[in-house]
C-alpha cells in the first residue's frame, strides 16, 4: 500500500521540523514547505536523503499547488515570535489570512483533513485564567503584538467557515509556549535568550518585574498532542501546553542554576501589551485526545541546553 502524503508548511522552522520528524517516523511520505524567511534548511537538511520527503521552497501566501494525492495538511508556516512579526507585520498577517485560505482551497481539492497552528496569543492578555477553550480573548487589534493575535483569530475563524459552510474535515490546535532543540537563538523568546545570554556570560534580562508567567511544553509532548488531534474527530479548537506555570523570574534563576552561570538577573521595562499571565487549561486535550505533557521542565531543560551549547560554539 502506497504512503499516506502530508503536506506540512513551515517545515523548515522550529515546530515544523519536528513535525517532520514525527510524520515520517509514523510511515508517512512528507511533504514540507517553507519561504525560509524564519525557518532554516539546517532544521531538515537530515531529511533530505530520505526517498519519503521533499522540500518545497515557496510562500504559502502565494497560489500553493502540489501534485498527486494529499490525505493531510498542517499549516504552520508563520513568524511566531514578537521579534519576528515586528519586523514584518504585514507577512505576519498575510501568511495567516491569504496562506490559511490558499491551504484550506488546497484541502477541499484534494478532499484532504488540514489542520491550522493557532496559538495561545488569540487570549491576548487574558481575564480569565487558566486560559479554556471558550474563553474569547482580550485582544488589542491595533496594537504591536495585533499583526499575530489578529491573523491567528481570523485563521480560525475562516477554517471554522470551511468546516461549516464547505464540510471540510478541519482541526485548530491552540498552541501554548513551546521550547526544545532548533529553537532560533535570537528569536527574542524568554527561553533561548536566557540560555544564550547564560552560555555567554552576559547579564540576563527579565522584562518587567518578572512576576508575568509563563506554561513552557516541551516540543516532543507538543508534536504528540498535534498527532492526536489531527487523527481525532473533534474539529473545534483545543489547547496543547503544559499547565504547570512559572514565573518569569523563577524561570530565569533555573537556567542561571542550570548553566552554573555567574551571570546576574537585570530588568527591562516590559514591552506594551505584554500577557501578564499564560496557562492552558487541558481538560479537552485529556478528555478528547487522551494527552497531557510527560517530559519536566528540568529534563526538557537540560536536553535544550545541550543543543544551545553546540550552537553557540559555532
Amino acid at each position: 500500500m502506497s504512503k499516506k502524503r502530508v503536506l506540512i508548511t513551515g517545515a523548515a522552522g522550529f515546530l515544523g521540523s519536528h513535525l517532520c520528524e514525527r510524520f515520517l517516523a509514523e510511515g508517512y511520505h512528507v511533504i514540507g514547505m517553507d519561504n525560509l524567511v524564519t525557518g532554516s534548511m539546517d532544521n531538515i537538511q537530515h531529511l533530505f536523503p530520505r526517498s519519503d520527503f521533499e522540500f518545497y521552497h515557496h510562500d504559502v501566501t502565494k497560489f500553493v499547488h502540489v501534485p498527486g494525492e494529499l490525505h493531510y495538511i498542517l499549516h504552520f508556516a508563520s513568524p511566531a515570535s514578537p521579534i519576528d512579526y515586528l519586523k514584518i507585520p504585514i507577512q505576519t498577517l498575510k501568511v495567516g489570512a491569504m496562506g490559511t485560505h490558499n491551504l484550506l482551497g488546497l484541502a477541499k481539492a484534494k478532499n484532504a483533513r488540514i489542520l491550522v497552528a493557532s496559538t495561545s496569543e488569540v487570549y491576548g492578555d487574558p481575564l480569565v485564567h487558566p486560559q479554556s477553550e471558550e474563553y474569547w480573548g482580550n485582544v488589542n487589534p491595533v496594537g504591536p503584538r495585533g499583526v499575530y493575535d489578529e491573523a491567528k483569530r481570523y485563521m480560525e475563524s475562516i477554517t471554522m467557515a470551511y468546516h461549516n459552510f464547505h464540510g471540510l474535515e478541519t482541526r485548530i490546535v491552540r498552541i501554548f509556549n513551546t521550547y526544545g532543540p532548533r529553537m532560533r537563538l535570537n528569536d527574542g523568546r524568554a527561553l533561548p535568550a536566557f540560555m544564550y545570554q547564560a552560555l555567554t556570560g552576559e547579564d540576563i534580562s527579565v522584562f518587567g518585574d518578572g512576576s508575568q508567567t509563563r506554561s513552557f511544553c516541551y516540543v516532543d509532548d507538543l508534536v504528540d498532542g498535534i498527532y492526536r488531534l489531527l487523527l481525532s474527530d473533534y474539529h473545534l479548537p483545543v489547547n496543547v501546553g503544559n499547565p504547570a506555570e512559572i514565573t518569569i523570574k523563577e524561570f530565569a534563576e533555573e537556567i542561571v542554576a542550570l548553566t552554573g552561570t555567574s551571570s546576574k538577573i537585570i530588568y527591562e521595562p516590559l514591552p506594551r501589551d505584554d500577557p501578564k499571565q499564560r496557562r492552558p487549561d487541558i481538560t479537552k486535550a485529556r478528555q478528547i485526545l487522551g494527552w497531557e505533557p510527560k517530559v519536566e521542565r528540568s529534563e526538557g531543560l537540560r536536553r535544550t541546553l545541550e543543543y544551545f551549547k553546540g550552537i553557540v560554539k559555532k
